[in-house]
């Protein structure tokens, strides 16, 4: 079906689950493929967990674990004759993730004898096309989004393209039976697209990953886990509008915005829920988001725990001291200024999640976890630097203190733990496209 068609005929789309990596109730796939859906979906990626996956070309989930997953999403598919469609590869959608994902595949299709045409989208967009992009006009900022100009362009580690629904049209209508798209709209994968894209969370209480379907048609779609031990709710439907939305009447993707400000939940059972009343109203430029990583640094931190009643209760005043004190000693120590790294302290049972947003100005609890947090230009300059940190928080005084004190419980030996390379968004952007296609590229085989 192509955009702004209507659905002439129902059809039952599927999500095998939130996140491909995260997994499914086997019997809950088969059983809902047995029951007529017409295509299988999994989103498989996300920024939530930050820049790193972008930037470092790693994918986030385990190997065995998705190999797991999308052999069984296959297998089914290829009995049932319809097509297996997978967005945000390997999590982050770049290059990288794209062929580790492909790899997989191609690997099961040689262990189980298939055949079939494999469609692979490639998202990742090079720094001179974007450059020039950019030059052009053609790319503003989000809010919020870093400053991005031609020096910082160059620097980023890698940039990819959020794909709508166009290209894995495309791809169907090349007649592909398994369709892998770089980064990619959750939504993009489903016409129920803003309920389903996290398989079965919007499940009235999801205790672990599962599958999640609808049967859309001219009105609008019911959605019902094929798992009997989950159910829908109109709330726990309606609420999944809000997530990872600030605003959940008015849904902006590439191609236009989904207006739900009408929209109607209605029970039509304990399990399953009517939805109507959405809208999608197409915008005036086609636009699509780009995300970008460049390298932040390395990073090595330390984890410790303060029970000392007399030290919490002055926690911010200790930090403080100790910071301004750490940052004279390694400068003396390791002729190190303290502009060549950061150093951060993350308060476990106080500020850890809010930071300056924290409304509570003070400790109340017996006990914080502190994660010391130090960032630096190579991983051995962080790693030089972390025990001089350490060490002198650990024996540095407060007032009421006489004689050398210890503060910090250390939970693992050595202290310091070296984390590798850090990243940073570097793009929050939108690119407006005269092609919906024109930034991605498709290699379709026959296996």
């Amino acid at each position: 079906m192509n955009s702004g068609e209507i659905l002439s005929e129902k059809l039952k789309a599927l999500a095998a689950t939130g996140n491909l990596s995260t997994g499914f109730e086997e019997e809950s796939l088969v059983r809902a493929v047995q029951q007529g859906a017409g295509f299988v979906g999994c989103d498989a990626g996300t920024t939530d967990s930050g820049p790193y996956y972008l930037g470092s070309g790693n994918p986030r989930g385990p190997r065995e674990g998705t190999k797991r997953n999308l052999h069984i999403m296959i297998r089914e598919a290829l009995r049932a004759g319809i097509p297996v469609i997978v967005g945000s590869a390997g999590h982050a959608g770049g290059r990288p993730h794209l062929e580790w994902t492909i790899e997989i595949i191609k690997e099961l299709a040689r262990e189980n004898g298939w055949h079939f045409k494999l469609a692979a989208i490639d998202s990742e967009i090079t720094k001179e096309d974007l450059l020039d992009a950019f030059r052009r006009g053609e790319v503003t900022p989000l809010y919020p989004a870093p400053d991005l100009n031609e020096g910082t362009l160059r620097q980023a580690e890698r940039f990819v393209a959020m794909m709508g629904i166009e290209p894995i049209q495309a791809a169907l209508s090349s007649g592909a039976q398994v369709v892998v798209a770089g980064r990619c709209s959750d939504v993009a994968i489903y016409a129920a697209g803003k309920i389903l894209e996290c398989g079965a969370a919007s499940a009235a209480q999801r205790l672990y990953p599962d599958c999640m379907a609808a049967e859309l048609d001219q009105e609008g779609f019911t959605v019902e886990p094929p798992n009997p031990a989950l159910r829908c709710t109109p709330q726990s439907v309606a609420a999944h509008t809000l997530y990872e939305n600030a605003d959940p009447y008015y849904l902006v993707e590439s191609g236009g915005t989904l207006d739900t400000t009408a929209v109607q939940y209605e029970a039509l059972s304990d399990r399953a829920v009517r939805v109507r009343g959405s809208r999608f109203v197409a915008s005036e430029k086609y636009t699509v988001r780009i995300e970008g990583a460049a390298l932040a640094g390395f990073r090595s931190i330390v984890v410790a725990g303060i029970r000392d009643p007399l030290l919490l209760r002055q926690l911010d005043k200790f930090l403080s001291s100790l910071r301004a004190v750490i940052n004279r000693k390694i400068e003396k120590s390791l002729k190190i200024s303290s502009n060549a790294y950061t150093l951060s302290f993350r308060v476990y049972g106080w500020n850890a999640s809010l930071g300056p947003l924290e409304p509570i100005s003070h400790v109340e609890g017996h006990e914080i976890g502190l994660i010391i947090d130090v960032v630096a230009s190579s991983q051995s300059m962080a790693a030089d630097i972390l025990p001089l940190v350490w060490h002198t928080g650990l024996h540095h005084a407060i007032p009421e203190h006489e004689g050398l004190i210890s503060n910090f419980a250390f939970p693992f030996s050595p202290p310091g733990i070296d984390v590798g390379p850090v990243y940073r968004f570097c793009a929050n952007h939108v690119w407006e496209l005269k092609d919906p296609c024109e930034p991605f590229r498709m290699n379709m085989e026959n296996l």
